[in-house]
Formats: C-alpha cells, sequence, structure tokens
C-alpha cells in the first residue's frame, strides 16, 4: 500500500529526512512515535501527498505520486488517503452530517448518495442521533469522531492521523483509540497514525521509531 524509498526532506539547510524507507501492506496498521522535532509530521505529509518529497521515492496504491501533476495529486488525495488531525477542524456553520459529506461532494458524488454513506458511518461511530448538531453542539470526543467519519467518506486506502488524541481527555483518548481499532481490525482499514500517546502506539501492528531524520 504504501512505498517509500530513500526518502529526503529539508527545511532551507535543515536536514529534516535523511533516507527514510517506509513499505506497508494493505490492511496494517502501522504507529511512528519519536522526538518532537525528530521528522514524524514532516513525513506524514509527505505520505499524504501534502508536501512533495524532495528526493526518493514514494508509491502509494500503485501510483508514484511524486510524479503526478497537480490537479492529478489534488483528486488522487481527496479520493485515496484521509486525513484526521490532533485538531478536528469542522466547519462550524456545517452540522456533523454535512461535515462529513464535504469530500464526497469535492470528489463529485451526488448528495443522496454521499449522506447515505455519511450516515452510515455515523452509525458505525456511534453518533448517529448527532447527524444535525454543529460542532459546537457536540463534545471534544463526539467532534473528533465526525473528523475521523469525515476521513472515510471517500473510503480511502489509507488514513493518516497526526496526535489524533492530543486534544482529548482520557476518557475520550480511550474511545478514540479502539475505534482505530475497530477500523482497522474489522474494516481492513490501512492506518498510519503520529502520536506521543503509548497506550495508541502500542496499539498499532507495528510500531516505527524516527531518530534524527531516519526510521530506526
Amino acid at each position: 500500500m504504501i512505498q517509500a524509498n530513500n526518502i529526503h526532506y529539508s527545511y532551507d539547510n535543515l536536514k529534516v529526512l535523511k533516507g527514510v524507507d517506509l513499505n506497508m501492506e494493505k490492511g496494517e496498521f502501522v504507529s511512528i512515535v519519536g522526538a518532537s522535532g525528530a521528522g514524524k509530521t514532516t513525513l506524514l505529509q509527505l505520505l499524504g501527498t501534502l508536501d512533495n518529497v524532495q528526493a526518493g521515492s514514494l508509491i502509494i496504491n500503485n501510483k508514484e505520486v511524486n510524479k503526478l501533476h497537480q490537479k492529478e495529486l489534488a483528486k488522487f488525495r481527496n479520493k485515496e488517503i484521509g486525513f484526521v488531525f490532533q485538531f478536528h477542524n469542522l466547519l462550524n456553520e456545517f452540522t456533523a452530517l454535512e461535515n462529513i459529506c464535504l469530500p464526497a461532494y469535492i470528489n463529485g458524488t451526488n448528495k443522496k448518495k454521499a449522506e447515505k454513506k455519511g450516515m452510515e458511518l455515523l452509525e458505525l461511530l456511534g453518533l448517529k442521533d448527532r447527524s444535525e448538531h454543529k460542532p459546537d453542539e457536540l463534545s471534544g470526543g463526539e467532534q473528533q469522531r465526525v473528523a475521523v467519519a469525515r476521513a472515510l467518506i471517500n473510503s480511502p486506502s489509507i488514513l493518516l492521523a497526526d496526535e489524533p488524541s492530543g486534544n482529548l481527555d482520557s476518557k475520550n483518548a480511550d474511545e478514540l483509540h479502539q475505534l482505530f481499532l475497530k477500523l482497522n481490525k474489522e474494516q481492513g482499514q490501512t492506518i498510519v497514525v503520529i502520536t506521543h500517546n503509548d497506550v495508541l502506539a502500542d496499539l498499532a501492528d507495528r510500531k516505527l521509531e524516527i531518530k534524527d531524520g531516519k526510521i530506526i
């Protein structure tokens, strides 16, 4: 599902990634840990095609993404990759269901089909009765689950999560961790998660550590 070969990335003269290799199979759950500044978020941004690989190659679901043009890349990202960040980034003027369906609308899915899939995800995530609530009417844990549903609306090949429970209390964090495990084990979702949370990191099939710009 992911084949990253000898990836390098620098910010001006600061070398952040110094030859990262990563291979992941479909259906794997991988956590990436490391000290702040080790390059975890940079790697996730590259895996999510939010930034371009400067040296090396990156193949995702049989596509060499660093050779795609910007328009092709945007379409690929919308369809193949789901994102969950530390802060939910929901739009306050829209309901939970509307927030979830936005990536599907961008992908050209008709409203009826998108809303049907959105409701299925809300039910899967235990939020069926919250579909018409706006973000400020939801708890922090509920908001983050809506963000997970939004990430899944286009049935992405890969779910990427950057400190997804970093802004939650211990109870909501634990519920979110179990949700990731459920999505992986019961739905077969391929997941890459960056976290400082040892509990979440240890749930993964593999835990990788980045140190000094390399996976050790």
